[in-house]
């Protein structure tokens, strides 16, 4: 996967910066690909609130935010080279795709969410997070927050490619449970938290499939002002980075290398591979019909792979 080297990236699109937040929790607000210590807990039966403490519900900010992109974040060339780029241009591309299908497939409204680089910790609408539970949505501040570490994190302990699509994967999933907040989806995951077909998984897994909606479109959509789409043409081996990304943090795999064993009752994300064929239902068709996870009734079977 390669964007194309001419893009300008908007120095205004994302807040970046911050450090030791001031106190408080977080909460899985619709669950996030990359809250793998919560994930842990979870699995293991433990209690999620001994990683990220209690929701407060404060919209609190971090020490040292700043309100712009990375400085040496300029064009295309740059996302290709540097992942804090590569996450901005991503967030471009993924608000060109979802700003024109979302009306178009929906007749909803799509509102950009924000978006926040940080290392260390952070202050959120949800509460305090840390680098630790890595890439995650927060309901109450409609935001993103990308601790870009954690893509290194899912090669070295999950076993996931490293190659680009795999980490834009991880931003369009987490813009996914955005766009379940704009459809009115996002409070099944917390009313149904866990077990193989419970709300939480089909959460997730839409999520995925969201994520392949975006793939479909992300080398075909213009760029606004232009006419060249943000990448180039996707090839079999980015599909692939993606699927890898998607196998890694499967929850079976995650139970597997924790405890050796799998027990799906404690699912929250669902298995590696239906987090791939989810995502491939999206990226195999372009349609938010096709991502209806919550009437599914084979979740490793998705209608639009049939």
């Amino acid at each position: 996967m390669t964007f194309n080297e001419g893009l300008q990236i908007d120095p205004d699109r994302v807040q970046s910066g911050g450090g030791p937040g001031r106190g408080g929790g977080l909460v899985l607000g619709g669950g996030a690909i990359g809250l793998i210590a919560v994930v842990v807990t979870l699995l293991l039966g433990g209690d999620p609130g001994s990683v990220l403490g209690q929701f407060t519900g404060a919209d609190a900010k971090s020490e040292g935010e700043t309100a712009a992109t990375p400085a040496h974040c300029k064009t295309g060339a740059d996302a290709n080279k540097y992942v804090d780029c590569r996450v901005v241009l991503t967030v471009q591309s993924l608000d060109n795709v979802w700003g024109t299908e979302l009306p178009k497939q929906t007749s909803t409204r799509y509102v950009a969410p924000k978006v926040r680089l940080f290392s260390g910790a952070v202050n959120t609408g949800c509460g305090q997070a840390s680098s630790a539970v890595g890439p995650f949505y927060c309901p109450a501040d409609r935001t993103a927050y990308f601790d870009t570490s954690f893509f290194q994190e899912l090669v070295d302990r999950f076993g996931s490619s490293g190659g680009p699509l795999a980490q834009e994967y991880v931003v369009a999933h987490e813009f996914g449970h955005h766009i379940q907040n704009l459809l009115g989806d996002i409070n099944r995951a917390q009313r149904d938290p866990r077990g193989p077909q419970s709300g939480a998984v089909r959460t997730e897994l839409q999520a995925d499939c969201y994520a392949g909606v975006w793939a479909y479109y992300a080398d075909k959509l213009p760029a606004p002002g232009g006419s060249q789409p943000f990448l180039k043409p996707l090839t079999d081996n980015d599909v692939r980075d993606a699927l890898s990304a998607a196998a890694a943090v499967g929850d079976d795999r995650i139970q597997k290398a924790s405890t050796g064993r799998v027990n799906p009752e404690a699912w929250t994300h669902g298995s590696s591979e239906e987090r791939q064929k989810w995502f491939l239902a999206g990226y195999k068709t372009g349609q938010v019909r096709a991502c209806d996870t919550y009437s599914a009734t084979d979740l490793n079977n998705p209608p639009a792979l049939r």
